[in-house]
């Protein structure tokens, strides 16, 4: 793996080496949770204020998933950040048809960071938080009936009361956020950071990610790009409605390791370091 931006040793000759000259290198877990580390203030000792970051993947020409999952446009290197991405987060927030699609477990204990999380005031693995309006969920399946660490549903005041019931009766905690059926995404953040829960990470689907940038409370996004072409039909990595005016981010950090580059994008104005 590479990093090509910023440059690994700034002012030097080596800083000045063409980037395809640069060699590989293998990063150990330890230096990929310090590369993608939260900020300071994102944890007890920040008063509660919540960080929250996407992870997606995209193909070349743009699409967020082939054939309904995204595990064909991933690679190894992506799915080791992924998962260190995870093991640094309080909460996963993701979409109920994501869970679907993906079929999502709960997420789990890694020894390689145990120490880290500890020392960090956090539980053994990061919560998982569905975002769902209808709440037309199995509660019967592992993510709900044997998680690690209970899992949440965000919904909004007026779901249906009788899928509030049966969500409860199966142990799990749903958190209201929003007047009507559907999930303000505004109050998503504030919501879970009321739970102790302020490093938080979303893994979309592209709706929900959409909805949390048109929001304004996304603070980072972490995007791979796979070297692959998947044409047809598939949702962006954001999907929604035009902004009125686009919205900025600044580059932060970009990898490179076989052909997938691994850009993390900062929102301007996110105070982040």
């Amino acid at each position: 793996m590479r990093r090509l931006f910023p440059a690994d040793t700034p002012g030097t000759a080596e800083s000045a080496t063409r980037d395809e000259e640069r060699p590989n290198t293998e990063w150990s877990l330890d230096a990929l949770a310090a590369a993608y580390a939260y900020p300071d203030w994102a944890g007890p000792s920040g008063g509660g204020r919540s960080f929250l970051r996407a992870n997606m993947v995209s193909s070349l020409d743009g699409a967020a998933h082939h054939g309904g999952r995204s595990q064909p446009l991933s690679s190894a290197a992506d799915m080791r950040i992924f998962g260190v991405l995870r093991a640094l987060a309080d909460v996963v927030v993701v979409g109920a048809e994501t869970v679907r699609q993906e079929g999502y477990r709960p997420a789990r204990r890694r020894e390689a960071f145990a120490a880290r999380r500890e020392a960090a005031g956090q539980g053994p693995a990061p919560a998982l938080a569905v975002v769902s309006a209808s709440l037309a969920l199995d509660f019967s399946l592992p993510l709900f009936a044997e998680p690690l660490v209970p899992t949440l549903v965000l919904t909004g005041a007026r779901a249906p009361e009788e899928r509030m019931r049966a969500a409860r009766d199966a142990g799990v905690e749903v958190v209201v956020a929003g007047d009507s059926a559907l999930v303000d995404p505004a109050l998503v953040p504030g919501a879970l950071a009321e739970r102790g829960l302020t490093r938080q990470l979303t893994e979309g689907g592209p709706t929900l990610l959409g909805r949390l940038t048109a929001a304004g409370v996304l603070d980072e996004l972490c995007l791979a790009v796979s070297p692959r072409v998947a044409l047809g039909s598939a949702a962006r990595v954001m999907n929604g409605p035009v902004l009125d005016t686009p919205a900025d981010f600044r580059l932060h950090s970009l990898l490179e390791e076989d052909g997938f580059l691994f850009s993390r994008y900062r929102k301007i104005g996110a105070s982040a370091e």
